[in-house]
C-alpha cells in the first residue's frame, strides 16, 4: 500500500514521502496513529493543502521537545531491585518501569518513547535513548541496584558485579609473606 506520511518515520522517509509499505504496518500503525494518509488523488491534495498548517505544527512540537530534551539529557534515575551475588536481576527493568521512573521525575513521556530494544536484565548504569519526537532524543541514565547504598556507590563507578575475592585474598597472601620472611630470617642448620 502507498501511504503520504504526515511525519517523520525513521527507517522510511521524511513528511510529504509517499512510500509503499506492507498493508498490515499501513492499517495498524502509520494509518491508525495519524501519522500517515492513503496515497489517493484526493489525499494528495488534501496534503499539499494543508502542508504548510503540518511543517508549522511539526516545527512547533519539535521546539517543545527540544526544550524538555535539554532538561531530561543526562539525568540519572535509581532502580531498587533484587539481584543474585553476580548481578543477574531476579526480574527485569522495562521501558514501562523507564517511563514511570522519569514520570515520577517530573517529565511527561510515554512508554512508547523509551527506546529500550531488551529488558534491562543486570546490576549497573545503563544509558537509555528517550525518543521525545522522531527528530529529537534524551539519554538517561539507569542505575540499578541492590539498594540506594549500592545505587550510590555505583553511581560514583565502583563495579558491584566484581566479587569481593579480592579482599578475602589479601590476608592469606599476607600470612604467606610472613611465613616465608620467617623462614628466610632463621638461621640455615647442617
Amino acid at each position: 500500500m502507498e501511504v503520504i506520511l504526515l511525519e517523520r518515520i525513521a527507517r522510511l522517509g521524511q513528511m510529504g514521502d509517499v512510500v509503499r509499505v506492507r498493508d498490515g504496518y499501513a492499517r495498524n500503525f502509520l494509518l491508525a496513529q495519524k501519522k500517515a494518509l492513503r496515497a489517493t488523488d484526493d489525499n494528495r491534495k488534501r496534503f499539499e493543502s494543508q502542508r504548510g498548517h503540518l511543517e508549522a505544527r511539526n516545527l512547533e512540537r519539535r521546539q517543545e521537545a527540544e526544550a524538555v530534551a535539554v532538561k531530561l539529557n543526562g539525568k540519572s534515575f535509581i532502580v531498587v531491585r533484587q539481584a543474585g551475588e553476580t548481578g543477574q536481576l531476579y526480574g527485569s527493568v522495562t521501558a514501562r518501569d523507564v517511563a514511570e521512573l522519569i514520570e515520577a521525575g517530573g517529565f511527561s513521556i510515554s512508554r512508547s518513547q523509551v527506546a529500550l530494544n531488551s529488558p534491562i536484565k543486570t546490576i549497573g548504569l545503563h544509558t537509555v535513548v528517550i525518543a521525545l519526537h522522531p527528530e529529537v532524543e534524551a539519554n538517561v541514565t539507569v542505575n540499578v541496584a541492590r539498594s540506594e547504598d549500592e545505587a550510590s556507590r555505583q553511581a560514583r563507578g565502583e563495579d558491584l558485579t566484581v566479587h569481593q575475592v579480592e579482599a578475602d585474598e589479601a590476608p592469606a597472601e599476607r600470612d604467606m609473606a610472613d611465613a616465608e620472611d620467617a623462614a628466610a630470617a632463621e638461621p640455615a642448620t647442617s
